[in-house]
């Protein structure tokens, strides 16, 4: 009896009395979907690939008697479950629905990444950022932009409101999209359910973000944060004639695969695989297995391929450099290539998880259909394994070929079987197609891709991870001032310990996570660093209203991207009782204009810092406790409100008078850089605090914190709570 690559701990027979009597429901059920084998969305496999250590006792291999037994226990339960919750699979039968069975490779982008967007230029630049993917890792099929979080919140503005501020415009966007769909490459948005802080859309979301995917020409949604998109967003969209993919992140009630075409997989990764129970309940339903801060790849990419799903290749988090290694490159290029090249195979309904193989360690899924079959195959091994891997049923005609090597298999036959012998290599992949007769034109062009893309073994590609460097955008002097100009304070020299940590809601401490100051080898959260500070002057308050009108009158400054600039102005002008109050809706862009008409600069972050906090590292610029009397009353409400006027809060005044620091409206600081992000420091926190949920844009009151706000474009980037100060430097 053929012998399989696991273990056994405690026999088969004993177990199964065990269950029963634990729990009555594995007799109507099945063994595995009670106490303790499934484990959220994940099947497991028999219990004899459970490893004992040796001192746990002795252990003998699976047979194919055990392989079996489990293979009909999770199949009569898959049909049990079908029936219970009564699963229509309707949709995965629609034709629109049909390219989402094959988006084996989906990226998420954040749309402020400089390879889709140039902010030069000030046009996306869809092609450079497809070239870039196929050029690392093998392309995409499927991208999830992503326009909000974790800028979503500084203002009041929903999500609907942050894509119709992506440059452009809609009409931009939708040029943007067809672009995608040029190279075949289809789209989603993301939802955000949690997002009832902020502006109130006007219409139930599902009808009001329905609709505008619709007017946008997007494929799909991605549920953020949800467990499974209710049914409401699939029908919202087909009453206004549309199929939409929805794609929840979170766990999905089975009977809510009927609407859910497509799944993010966030797993438990195991040395043995695990089934995915949603793939396992509906083989067409995609899993996008979703990983995003792991720095090795392999665990995502070998679950993937024994489930015959796919992969989110997520690099750029929140403005967060995760970027994939070589090595994980080049083993996405080999996995894409073979499944999309097989794809038919991998929704056979009669797929068969586990199919028996030889050497410990290494697993199969087999994948039958109209005669022919495809194994697909992990090594989770630290080392290469060769030899015989397989015995299969032979049949006259028969012919077997290893798809990843690109080659025919000589198989040996004994009796009504044969042994197919081909290397794996370490944390690796391989892949079988059993035919009759001569392999089409479409296998040939598959194999001979393959063949030379496996001519160099993946150990011969870097596995070494590296956080993309960072720079910090220079800021010009001003012209020296000798003596203290109208309406600034001067703030002396000192020595000054410049303690700031970022307020990103994700990432921990990890290397890449916030930003990276001149004196720092990698972005990190938490920044220390020992200072002397020149002499300087800075603005006693935020620009006014009133300021920013005499630039504009002397100027006739026009910003080219001017939508939302100025966006609570009317007619040219501010709104009556508004004189002393902080401009907003302004960029950095229109902010570094301004102080370049002054004759000054924006403030570099730690001047701002010492400017609030003096040299006794006191907690807010007034002192080391809080102090309501010294800021603005908090807006928590979904409407965006007027900030106070700059000088209606000398309690909040800091240790050298400068006054509005915190709690009014955020600050432009510095910008830092890397080759995918711009973001800019803000400083001081507003007074505008989004209720509900803790993903809005945090907030910064204290001295010793920061935001930072990804870069986009001006139309964008300006919001109703951002001003900001000028800086001049001392002779």
């Amino acid at each position: 009896m053929l012998r399989m690559n696991c273990l056994k701990r405690i026999p088969h027979a004993a177990l199964a009395g065990l269950l029963l009597i634990v729990s009555p429901a594995a007799a109507q059920d099945t063994q595995y979907s009670t106490f303790p084998w499934f484990k959220q969305n994940m099947v497991v496999g028999p219990r004899c690939f459970t490893y004992p250590e040796p001192w746990e006792g002795p252990f003998t291999a699976c047979t194919e008697a055990d392989h079996q037994a489990w293979l009909a226990d999770v199949t009569r339960w898959r049909a049990e479950r079908r029936i219970r919750v009564g699963l229509d699979v309707s949709r995965y039968e629609k034709p629109e629905l049909v390219w989402s069975q094959k988006a084996f490779m989906q990226a998420q982008a954040m749309m402020e990444d400089r390879y889709l967007y140039d902010p030069v230029a000030g046009h996306y630049t869809v092609d450079r950022y497809l070239n870039d993917l196929v050029e690392r890792f093998g392309g995409i099929d499927a991208v999830l932009l992503w326009p909000d979080y974790p800028n979503l919140g500084v203002d009041a503005r929903n999500q609907i409101d942050m894509i119709h501020a992506l440059p452009g415009g809609l009409p931009g966007v939708k040029a943007m999209i067809a672009d995608f769909h040029r190279r075949g490459v289809k789209v989603l948005f993301p939802m955000m359910m949690w997002d009832q802080g902020t502006r109130d859309p006007g219409a139930p979301w599902p009808e009001a973000l329905t609709r505008l995917m619709i007017e946008i020409g997007a494929d799909g949604m991605n549920g953020d944060t949800q467990d499974g998109v209710p049914l409401a967003f699939s029908l919202a969209a087909e009453r206004q004639g549309k199929v939409l993919a929805f794609q929840p992140e979170g766990v999905v009630h089975d009977e809510q695969l009927a609407w859910n075409v497509m799944s993010w997989g966030q797993y438990d990764f195991g040395f043995v695989p695990k089934v995915d129970r949603y793939r396992w309940l509906e083989p067409r339903h995609m899993v996008n297995i979703s990983d995003r801060w792991n720095r090795s790849k392999t665990d995502d990419l070998q679950y993937a391929f024994f489930n015959g799903e796919g992969w989110e290749s997520w690099e750029n988090i929140w403005g967060i450099w995760n970027g994939i290694t070589p090595r994980d490159g080049e083993a996405t290029r080999r996995v894409a290539t073979i499944e999309r090249g097989v794809a038919p195979f991998l929704t056979s309904p009669d797929w068969e998880p586990f199919y028996p193989m030889t050497r410990f360690g290494v697993f199969a899924s087999r994948w039958p259909r109209d005669g022919a079959e495809v194994w697909t195959i992990v090594n989770r091994n630290e080392y290469d394994v060769d030899g015989r891997q397989m015995k299969v049923a032979d049949a006259p005609g028969r012919r077997w070929f290893d798809l990843y090597h690109g080659v025919e298999l000589k198989p040996e036959r004994e009796g009504d079987n044969a042994w197919l012998s081909f290397p794996v290599e370490a944390k690796a992949y391989g892949a079988v197609l059993a035919i009759e007769g001569e392999p089409d034109a479409a296998t040939r062009d598959l194999m001979a891709r393959m063949k030379a893309m496996t001519a160099k073994p993946l150990a011969a590609f870097s596995a070494e991870w590296k956080p993309l460097p960072q720079r910090m955008v220079e800021v010009a002097p001003t012209r020296p001032a000798a003596t203290t100009p109208a309406g600034m304070v001067e703030i002396p020299a000192g020595d000054f310990r410049f303690q700031v940590r970022g307020l990103a809601v994700e990432g921990g401490n990890g290397a890449g996570v916030d930003v990276a100051y001149p004196w720092e080898t990698a972005p990190r959260r938490f920044h220390d660093h020992q200072m002397t500070i020149k002499r300087f002057f800075i603005d006693r308050t935020p620009v006014t209203n009133t300021q920013f009108k005499v630039f504009l009158d002397a100027t006739r400054y026009r910003p080219k991207d001017d939508f939302n600039f100025l966006k609570d102005w009317t007619g040219g002008t501010y709104p009556q009782g508004w004189a002393d109050k902080p401009v907003t809706w302004v960029s950095l862009e229109d902010a570094r204009a301004y102080a370049a008409w002054a004759g000054k600069r924006l403030p570099r972050e730690w001047e701002w810092q010492y400017a609030a906090q003096g040299t006794d590292g006191r907690a807010y610029p007034w002192g080391e406790a809080w102090n309501p009397d010294a800021v603005p009353t908090p807006n928590r409400t979904r409407a965006l409100a007027a900030p106070d006027a700059v000088n209606a809060h000398p309690a909040g005044a800091s240790p050298f008078g400068v006054l509005d620091m915190v709690g009014n409206v955020w600050q432009w600081t510095d910008e830092h850089q890397d080759d995918h992000t711009r973001a800019a420091v803000l400083r001081g926190g507003s007074g505008y605090q989004p209720q509900g949920s803790l993903w809005y844009f945090p907030q910064a009151y204290r001295n010793d914190q920061h935001g930072k706000l990804l870069l986009m474009a001006p139309s964008k980037d300006r919001a109703g709570t951002i001003s900001f100060r000028c800086a001049m430097d001392a002779g």
